[in-house]
């Protein structure tokens, strides 16, 4: 028993205080646990020669999905108990009347991206944060709860650092497993607020310059490239906002918009 158990144990047995015995070792118990909290892991391998040079975990990335059910109660059973699929979480979730829920720390591991990649990123639940919007996937996002993101958004990425650019949909990181947040969802509208990509105004007029590698691009922009197919259908759902699996002219030129600064992958 540490020193600090051993002075609430010895307080009670003073006759400092009126618990009875089984209370006084509960509350040495918790006063020895409150006393350890703030204690950092340590490996008992090696001597613990403590630095201050560090800093917290951070995500690097928010993905953004939507939870394809009817409600927002629906949602909140999903992402707090155990399924058949499996059990499921995010750090956020996003109502369609515009209140926001937070299920998990942000400092904490959510299970809400799965397997995929981003740019050099490949273990996403490690490395993101991840909202849940409300919405079945059909219906359009309301206006409350795009408002309530945009500030949720901001308010994240000035906490915890992550650039504003970083803000993907689970599509973009798994691209033929996923679709979410779909083609409906208002990219462009997060983009005038400050959050995430879109073609560039100020890039050269097309076409694009001889030699240009559209495949290239997206990979520049963070996608991965395995399933070209299923990429380009992710990339259509987010700059064109339809289900269309091939690229056209137009496709050229946004994409050498998104790229011809070449923006570095995460």
């Amino acid at each position: 028993m540490g020193a600090v158990a051993i002075a609430a144990r010895a307080r009670c047995n003073a006759g400092m205080t009126l618990l009875p015995l089984r209370l006084c070792a509960l509350a040495a118990c918790l006063t020895l646990l409150a006393a350890c909290q703030s204690v950092p892991p340590r490996n008992p391998l090696a001597t613990w020669e403590p630095s201050p040079n560090f800093d917290a975990r951070r995500a690097q990335v928010i993905v953004l999905h939507y939870t394809e059910q009817d409600s927002v109660a629906r949602s909140l059973h999903t992402l707090r108990t155990r399924n058949s699929g499996g059990p499921v979480s995010a750090h956020y979730l996003v109502g369609d009347d515009g209140r926001i829920y937070q299920l998990v720390a942000d400092e904490h591991r959510a299970w809400h991206a799965g397997a995929g990649r981003w740019g050099t990123i490949h273990e996403l639940n490690s490395a993101s944060i991840g909202i849940e919007i409300d919405n079945d996937g059909i219906e359009p996002f309301t206006e409350a709860q795009v408002d309530a993101l945009i500030r949720l958004l901001d308010d994240l990425t000035t906490r915890h650092r992550i650039p504003k650019t970083a803000v993907i949909g689970h599509s973009d990181l798994a691209p033929g497993r996923k679709i979410d947040p779909g083609p409906r969802f208002p990219w462009k509208r997060l983009f005038d607020a400050g959050f995430g990509l879109w073609p560039d105004p100020a890039a050269p007029p097309p076409p694009p310059p001889p030699g240009f590698d559209p495949v290239n691009a997206l990979r520049l922009i963070g996608y991965p490239t395995d399933n070209l197919e299923a990429t380009i259908h992710s990339y259509r759902m987010r700059f064109r906002g339809d289900n269309a699996k091939a690229l056209d002219e137009e496709d050229l030129r946004i994409l050498h918009a998104l790229t011809w600064r070449a923006p570095a992958a995460p």
